[in-house]
């Protein structure tokens, strides 16, 4: 029997030799087999290895396709690229935040002060810290106990490798984070997707992948949902409360943009014996000066100190001197306010200058799921976009089985200036009126 990764190296071959073009698409596997003469799991595992490789994407109900370009899926989403226009990344600073950022910092910068804030941090920080950083999410009754690390990533790492075992496995959100799936490959977690409707993570399909085989924990991102921009209601906060307790599992809550929708109880508030909630400064004032948060129950503080400790993912004390003086001095809530009236405006104008297409979108998010028409697919757009020195991420990116990503791109809108998103913007809805020939990439 011919072995499937020499298949994989002959189709890689005929796509690095121009015979196979980007966008072209490859024939569905039992025919593939048929016309190769191997077995129909054979034909699935070449294809497996082809999306490994990058060489081809695959989307739900379409079919398998040279890539227009091999996308760094989890890299795209770590760093600023070379892009003109970054939609790719949300890194929302807004121009008058800086002096007020830099006000806040002047008394840290008094001798005594200073000494005392370079010295070696720790992951409890100070009462000062910890009650400040409290109050950001204290909401009905909720107050936990709160833990720092260095940013919101580093958050989420201690957070998984506290409770999931090398191994183990993860349940997420079929669509997710992309920089979960690379920290879950780090530690060695295999991640677990659950299927997500309009409202969120659906309950029952989380019982059924822990009755099929036991998950550690669960990653869910139930405010402004990255991509897809959802938030779950009361209802399904409260059902998935239930289901976890039932499961007797932690929750990993993801709360990154909540101080976009602060009216929303975090569902921590809805299971605050199992959930570990994680946030940082990364987006409430901006990716340079984040510090990370987790806010936890009394039971598991030792554990989850344990884990930032063991990572090396302590927040250094001089960020923590200053992210209190932000928060306690009022800068933080200026700047999130003002952010909340920015997050508006950007998506006011996305809807304005993509009217007609399928979006779906938080009016006060900074980010949208745009569902892309029939005749393009995500793969060959981004590459189209790109051309024009607009950087947008493909639904792969977050999918977290490989070909099983919808036809769709995501869309960070609170980077670039507004004159220059919204030259953007009709630069893509051009694009998408178009067909892929048109563009140069079919």
């Amino acid at each position: 029997m011919e072995d499937y990764r020499i298949i994989a190296d002959e189709i890689s071959a005929d796509v690095e030799a121009g015979r196979l073009r980007p966008g072209d698409r490859l024939p569905p596997q039992r025919r593939f087999a048929r016309d190769r003469g191997i077995a129909n799991s054979t034909a699935a595992r070449v294809y497996t290895e082809l999306v490994r490789r990058g060489v081809v994407v695959g989307e739900v109900g379409r079919g398998t396709f040279v890539r227009a370009g091999k996308p760094p899926l989890e890299t795209a989403l770590a760093e600023p690229g070379g892009a003109t226009v970054d939609l790719e990344l949300n890194f929302a600073v807004l121009p008058e935040q800086s002096a007020l950022v830099g006000k806040a910092l002047e008394p840290l910068l008094r001798d005594d002060v200073l000494t005392a804030a370079l010295r070696p941090g720790s992951v409890t920080g100070s009462k000062q810290a910890r009650d400040a950083v409290a109050g950001l999410f204290a909401k009905d009754g909720w107050t936990p106990e709160i833990l720092f690390a260095g940013s919101g990533r580093e958050a989420i790492a201690a957070a998984i490798a506290a409770f999931v075992p090398m191994g183990e496995r993860l349940a997420v959100e079929a669509i997710t984070y992309p920089v979960v799936k690379a920290l879950a490959g780090r530690l060695g977690v295999q991640l677990v997707p659950v299927e997500t409707d309009d409202a969120g993570l659906v309950p029952e399909a989380l019982e059924a992948a822990h009755a099929a085989a036991p998950v550690r924990a669960l990653y869910v991102q139930p405010t402004l949902h990255n991509p897809l921009g959802s938030t779950m209601d009361e209802g399904r906060r409260a059902g998935l409360a239930e289901t976890v307790r039932r499961m007797d599992i932690p929750v990993i809550e993801d709360g990154i943009y909540t101080f976009l929708r602060p009216e929303v109880r975090p569902f921590a508030a809805y299971a605050p014996e199992r959930t570990v909630f994680t946030d940082s400064l990364s987006k409430r004032l901006a990716p340079g000066l984040t510090t990370g948060f987790l806010a936890v129950p009394a039971d598991w503080t030792e554990r989850l100190a344990a884990a930032v400790r063991s990572g090396g993912w302590v927040a250094p004390r001089f960020a923590l001197e200053a992210a209190t003086r932000w928060i306690t001095g009022g800068t933080l809530d200026i700047v999130e306010r003002a952010k909340r009236l920015d997050a508006a405006e950007r998506q006011r104008m996305t809807a304005e200058r993509l009217a007609g297409f399928t979006l779906r979108a938080d009016p006060r998010a900074y980010h949208c799921w745009w569902e892309l028409p029939e005749h393009w697919r995500a793969e060959t757009f981004v590459a189209a976009a790109a051309r024009r020195g607009i950087a947008v991420t493909p639904a792969a990116a977050f999918a977290i089985v490989p070909g099983h990503a919808p036809n769709a791109v995501r869309l960070a809108v609170s980077s670039p200036p507004l004159e220059t998103l919204g030259a953007a913007l009709d630069v893509l809805a051009g694009l998408a009126s178009g067909r892929p020939e048109d563009a140069g990439v079919d």
